[in-house]
């Protein structure tokens, strides 16, 4: 995807990034409608999601889609989520978490966005983000309909 957000940034997007639990999941349940868009976006988009799957279901609850999934493994998640970021090229990616090990992801993403779920979000997160949603569904449409990302962030 591309497009130019006046007086912001010009966007060439490749790849998503979403935390799992409290952006994009409950209790280890992907949330009803993101397996909706998830079908849309990754017609258009690499699709990830990045977790340490505190619930052992992750696998399960995106076998259906055609998502990369990284199960973080180290002891400091805060900077694996952002070295995986820089990994896929940043500067194409977009990211999406509401914790405060993924403050340095949103920060490093050429657009993050802090999700204030029902699970809360953190303060770091909201502070690291270029757009804070309280609906996962709203933020991953702004990439389906970017018009509303244009909306939000132009100057």
């Amino acid at each position: 995807m591309r497009v130019d957000i006046p007086n912001y940034k010009r966007l060439e997007i490749q790849d998503i990034v979403c935390d799992y639990n409290g952006t994009i999941a409950k209790d280890g349940i992907l949330l009803p409608r993101v397996a909706e868009i998830f079908e849309r976006l990754q017609k258009e988009f690499r699709l990830h999601v990045i977790t340490a799957d505190t619930f052992g279901s992750v696998q399960k609850q995106l076998d259906d889609f055609d998502i990369e999934i990284k199960i973080l493994k180290s002891s400091d998640h805060t900077q694996e989520k952002a070295e995986y970021i820089k990994s896929l090229g940043a500067e194409n990616s977009i990211a999406l978490g509401n914790g405060n090990n993924d403050q340095e992801m949103l920060k490093a993403a050429q657009i993050g966005i802090a999700i204030l779920g029902d699970e809360g979000c953190s303060r770091d997160a909201m502070m690291s983000a270029d757009i804070v949603s309280h609906d996962i569904s709203d933020a991953l449409m702004l990439f389906l309909e970017p018009k509303r990302l244009i909306a939000t962030l132009r100057r």
